[in-house]
């Protein structure tokens, strides 16, 4: 999934993200929630008419600003109570206000409200949150059974998340009493916060497991290539991250190490990044990536996206965004076929 956190995926329009076959974008409820806020989210139609966007959406539902607004949030077992990052403000957000404010952006697929703590808090604490998790998951349930009138898009799905830290029997606990309540999918989340590489793969290995084989598995915040891979190769089938877009703006592109096949995808160097602001890409007239049909590959050289990025241009970000997340997309497609081919 493309990130468009406040509406809008950085420096693409919706044609862009057409273009490039992006199938899903998530956005945001918190950030969606402070500007420009529920009842605007309402007038408006929901975050598909707002932003002209035919396409699913999935909306996270807050949670993960519990991390990462750390020092602006109070946490009781009624809601978690925010001092807005725009203004200090005080912004209360409870599982129910977290469904309505989704109901009100109309995302196909919502989260349940969580609990999201950093990876090396003690294991009492990692306990009680992913319990509160459980908790918080069947409240959402509970408001979207008796309030789905006020939908904007009909048949919404509500996804719970999985927590419990690095411990693998927490995992356990939490896997059991979300599936109790009978979602629609579920995600792995807590990962991808600050753990090491180790932990996080046999913590992504072991819940994957566990989860239902005929309800989607989401992994929240995964990530690198490789990492995308070796998720899928457990069985999970969704993911989403800031990287693509967020490194394109910085002159980071991921580069295809060769023909693209799901063959491709089994060696340890299918791809690498270069930074198109260093100096060996002044004169080069080679587009960035021969494998690649994104615009900037098909119609620009080295050199021109190179000089973008030179002259501060906005269309260096433009280019360089869509490259990505085109880079990403074709992962994804080409981790399809090796699935379906028994290649992945």
């Amino acid at each position: 999934m493309t990130i468009a956190t406040k509406g809008a995926v950085k420096s693409l329009d919706v044609s862009d993200l057409e273009r490039n076959r992006v199938p899903i974008i998530l956005s945001n409820t918190y950030h969606l929630l402070v500007r420009p806020g529920l009842e605007a989210m309402r007038r408006r139609g929901g975050l598909h008419k707002f932003m002209g966007w035919d396409g699913p959406m999935l909306t996270d539902s807050g949670g993960y600003q519990v991390f990462s607004l750390g020092k602006m949030r109070k946490i009781t077992e009624q809601s978690v109570t925010f001092r807005s990052h725009i203004d200090g403000a005080i912004v209360e957000l409870s599982p129910e206000q977290s469904i309505e404010m989704q109901q009100a952006i109309g995302s196909d697929i919502m989260m349940q409200m969580d609990v999201v703590l950093a990876p090396d808090v003690p294991r009492i604490i990692a306990r009680d949150a992913m319990e509160q998790s459980i908790r918080w998951a069947k409240r959402c349930k509970d408001y979207l059974n008796l309030n789905r009138e006020q939908s904007m898009t009909k048949d919404q799905k509500l996804f719970g998340i999985v927590q419990g830290g690095i411990h693998e029997d927490l995992r356990a606990m939490s896997v059991k009493g979300l599936t109790d309540l009978e979602l629609d999918g579920y995600a792995i989340g807590g990962l991808s916060v600050g753990e090491n590489p180790e932990d996080n793969l046999r913590v992504a290995a072991y819940t994957a497991d566990l989860m239902p084989s005929d309800k989607v598995r989401y992994f929240m915040g995964g990530g690198k290539p490789e990492e995308i891979v070796a998720y899928v190769k457990m069985g999970i089938d969704m993911f989403d991250c800031v990287i693509p877009t967020r490194h394109a703006r910085h002159g980071s592109l991921f580069v295809w190490g060769g023909e693209v096949t799901p063959e491709l995808l089994n060696e340890p160097d299918f791809y690498k990044k270069i930074i198109i602001q260093n100096a060996e890409f002044e004169d080069s007239d080679e587009p960035v990536d021969p494998n690649c049909d994104c615009t900037l590959c098909t119609n620009h050289s080295k050199a021109y996206i190179h000089h973008l990025f030179d002259m501060k241009e906005p269309l260096a970000e433009r280019l360089a965004t869509e490259h990505n997340v085109r880079f990403y997309m074709k992962l994804m497609e080409t981790i399809r076929e090796g699935v379906e081919n028994d290649v992945i």
